[in-house]
């Protein structure tokens, strides 16, 4: 099974960095827009190397995919 991150592990740089108020399930959106970019991620990697005709995803896969991956979320 997957470990989650801590919620005090978020809730304390954000409050740290962030010098205004913040919503007490705001660490929890963050966590999912991680997760969510992660299986992003993942997937564009994935397709790289089937591109590629391999097997495994390798370091250079989502080197080349986080590319393209960061352009689309940035908007």
């Amino acid at each position: 099974m997957v470990n989650k991150l801590q919620r005090h592990a978020l809730k304390r740089p954000m409050k740290e960095k962030v010098s205004k108020r913040v919503g007490q399930t705001a660490d929890l959106m963050m966590q999912l827009d991680m997760l969510l970019f992660l299986q992003q991620l993942a997937e564009e990697a994935r397709s790289k190397a089937f591109e590629e005709k391999t097997a495994t995803i390798r370091a250079q896969h989502f080197k080349a995919s986080t590319k393209k991956i960061l352009k689309k979320v940035r908007g």
